[in-house]
Formats: structure tokens, sequence, C-alpha cells
């Protein structure tokens, strides 16, 4: 046996007036979803532990089974992994979004979709003004980015930026948790004060300005934390002797490269709702090959979550559906060995909300010759009378793979 998880990041929700009070993935369209809820068995689970902020760098590490009480650092560490920066003990790396402000608000956490080529511009620009032995910018994917200090002190209090659009940005400004972290809040809200000063005037923002586009006009740090130490899935796990991840995502390529997965990269995959759902598809196929664990995550319906946009995230879980689940299905039918295939959210990202909840979602297994229990769609309704009833910590994964 095989094993394909696919993650539809932030795909959950809550019930929306508009449609009729129910929720995106009740009203939506989603016949192979609802394949393979009706032909497998589902239940929920509960993807953030009591006590933890819900984001994806925790969420998805916990649907692989790690303990966060052991294993959590913050995102700023993942995104280090995915680029190729290696850590040194004393290292305190922050995810570092550009974001947009304007005025006294933040008013949005992606400067309104930048590319990673003209991000790159302004990362290298503002690590020559700004950077020193102890201090360095790295530059990551689309808005996002590296921050590492050394001899940094984590123990800060960081909002992140997704969860405050239209907000005023001061009162969330990095602070110290502790007396022994008032320097290191301190150099972040200089590094802030000072990348807004170098980025107003900025000729690529006055372009993008012109082009009637969000400046990228200030970093936000966030999720600082040291390396972390996980066990490879290939050590915890006997049936798993070589794994991959597929995603657009830094994040998820680091959980993938300190969980021991390879990183395969498909070309025109944007984390968006244009990302190349086909080409992710054939990506996976081709990795159970070789792999007996691949786990392809589509941040699509996150990012349209946090817009706020229920038209665009209807249209990410239609797409999923059709555009990645059918041929991934269809493929799966003409190999010669069983394949077992999970399908879940990592969170809800409501789009009333615009940012990540805790509450359990909806998950769904079917592997040839499963029997079935009587949940007929996948949506976070239906799953809740599912024969798993509701999951946490590392159960989920030790029953997929076991």
């Amino acid at each position: 046996m095989k094993y394909l998880i696919v993650l539809a990041d932030g795909m959950a929700d809550w019930p929306v007036a508009e449609l009729g009070g129910k929720t995106l993935l009740q009203h939506a369209a989603t016949p192979h979803m609802d394949w393979l809820a009706s032909h497998g068995r589902s239940g929920m689970l509960k993807t953030v532990p009591d006590g933890f902020h819900p984001g994806s760098e925790v969420a998805n590490s916990s649907i692989l089974g790690y303990d966060q009480h052991l294993v959590y650092q913050g995102r700023g560490p993942l995104e280090a992994a995915s680029i190729g920066v290696e850590l040194q003990p004393d290292d305190l790396a922050m995810r570092c979004n550009l974001v947009c402000i304007e005025g006294d608000l933040l008013k949005n956490h992606s400067c309104g979709r930048l590319e990673t080529e003209e991000a790159r511009v302004l990362i290298q620009y503002l690590d020559e003004k700004l950077g020193s032995p102890q201090v360095h910018f790295y530059t990551g994917v689309q808005y996002r980015h590296l921050l590492v200090l050394r001899g940094g002190d984590k123990r800060l209090l960081c909002t992140p930026p997704h969860d405050i659009p239209l907000h005023p940005f001061r009162p969330n400004l990095p602070k110290a948790a502790c007396a022994e972290a008032e320097e290191t809040a301190r150099t972040l809200n200089r590094l802030i004060a000072d990348s807004q000063e170098l980025l107003a005037d900025h000729p690529l923002n006055k372009r993008r300005m012109a082009e009637g586009k969000d400046p990228a006009n200030s970093i936000w740090p966030w999720g600082g934390g040291y390396r972390p130490q996980m066990v490879p899935l290939t050590q915890r796990f006997s049936q798993i002797r070589r794994g991959a991840v597929i995603t657009a995502v830094d994040l998820i390529r680091g959980i993938g490269r300190y969980a021991g997965l390879r990183v395969i990269d498909v070309e025109g995959a944007t984390g968006l709702y244009d990302t190349n759902y086909e080409g992710k598809a054939q990506a996976a196929l081709e990795a159970l090959r070789t792999d007996d664990f691949v786990y392809l995550h589509v941040e699509a319906s996150d990012e349209a979550g946090h817009d706020g946009s229920v038209p665009l995230k209807l249209r990410t879980i239609h797409d999923l559906d059709s555009r990645l689940l059918a041929p991934l299905l269809e493929g799966l039918q003409q190999t010669g060995e069983p394949v077992a295939v999970a399908l879940l959210p990592d969170h809800p990202t409501p789009c009333a909300h615009r940012t990540h909840t805790a509450e359990p979602v909806p998950f769904c297994i079917w592997y040839p010759g499963i029997e079935p229990d009587a949940v007929q769609t996948f949506d976070e309704v239906a799953c809740q009378a599912g024969a798993y009833g509701t999951l946490q910590g590392d159960e989920f994964i030790r029953l997929f793979i076991q």
C-alpha cells in the first residue's frame, strides 16, 4: 500500500447566509470529494491542540502526527528549511511578510499578489540597507520571506498579519513577553520603521502604485523560533521508505524537509486560485511510482478565505475537485499498486472571519477494499457522522498509515 494525503488548505468554512445557511463545501458541486466520502470512511480531526494558535504550521505538522509541545518553533524555521538557510543554534528565524500599510491600517498581508521576482528586488534592497552580521533578510516566495536575527530571543508577542487586515497596525507591532526579549522587540520595531521609510519611495513600489497595485511598503516579522527537532517520517513508520511533498508554499516545504520528505516543485504552482491543479495531480501520480508517501498541498482556498471572497473560494473548491481530484482518481485506477487516499483541510479559513479558526475539520480516507460508512458527502456536517469519530494528536496519521 502507498499513501497520498490531499491537503486543501483552509477549505473548511462556516455556514453562509447567502448560501442558504450551508457551508461552501455543502453548497459546492464536488462529485469527486463525495465519491471519496461515499466509498470510504470519514470523521473529524482536531488539528490545532489547545493553547496553540491555529496557524498552518501547527495544523499541518499536527496532521503528520508531530506533538506541538515538543516541536513547535513557529513559522520562521520552516521558511528557513524551505529556502535552504541553515540555522545556527542561536539564530532566531522569523517569517517576514511584505505587507501593504495604508495610513494607520494594515491594508493586506500580501501586497495585492506580489510576484516573487518583484519581492526579490525589495528583499535584497532591505538586506543591503538594513542587514548586518546580526540581521539577514532572505527571499522566499511572493510576499512570504525570512528574517534571521543572530542571538534573538523568541519570547515575543507577534500578531500574524493575516489576522488583522484593515486594522490599525501600531497596536499590533512586536512586543517582548519578558524582560530578556526587550532588545529583540526593539530591534524588530526599528527594522519595521526603517523598512517603511526605505520602501515608500522605492521605484518598484512607485511603478506598482502607478499601475493601480498595492505597494509592498513594510515588512512584518512574526512566527519566530529556533531550528525544530522533528523525527523524519521514514524513522517513525516502517511503511514509508521514501516520501515527497508537493506545494507552492515555503512553510509546507519546510515542514516536509524536516519530516524527511523530498520537495517536488511544479511549474505554474502559485499558491493562489490560478495554481496549476493538473500539474500537481500529475506530479503526485509520478511521485507515487517511486515513493511510498506523498503530501499534496493546495493553498488556494486559504488565500480566498483571507480575501473574504465566497465566490472565489467556491471556485477554488470546484477547481480542486474537477481539476485535481478528477485526474488523480483516474490515474490511481490505472496504477498497479493500491494507494490509500486521505482528503482534508488543515483548518477552517471562514470568509466571514478572513483568518484561521481552530474548529475540527472533516476528513475522509479511501483505499481499495475499505468498508464504507454511511457518509455520502464530504463536508463539515456530514463527516461528523463518520465511523472514525473525532481524532486528535497523532491518531489520524497512525490510523491512515497503519
